[in-house]
């Protein structure tokens, strides 16, 4: 049998297991695990994003059709 993986809790640093004994994995505990997904949904955390100004495939300029 191989020993549980453990690794940091993104959120506390607590020490976590990584295996399905754990039912907030990545997280240490179901607290943690939902004040990480209240950051994302209060905006606190966000994935970057460019806005490209162009569709692919059309030419320089060309609005598309309404």
């Amino acid at each position: 049998m191989t020993a549980p993986r453990i690794a940091a809790c993104p959120r506390c640093g607590a020490s976590t297991r990584l295996d399905p004994q754990n039912p907030w994995r990545p997280f240490c505990s179901e607290r943690c695990k939902l004040i990480d997904l209240g950051d994302w949904m209060s905006g606190r955390f966000a994935l970057p994003v460019t806005e490209e100004h162009e569709s692919e495939g059309e030419p320089d300029g060309a609005q598309p059709p309404q």
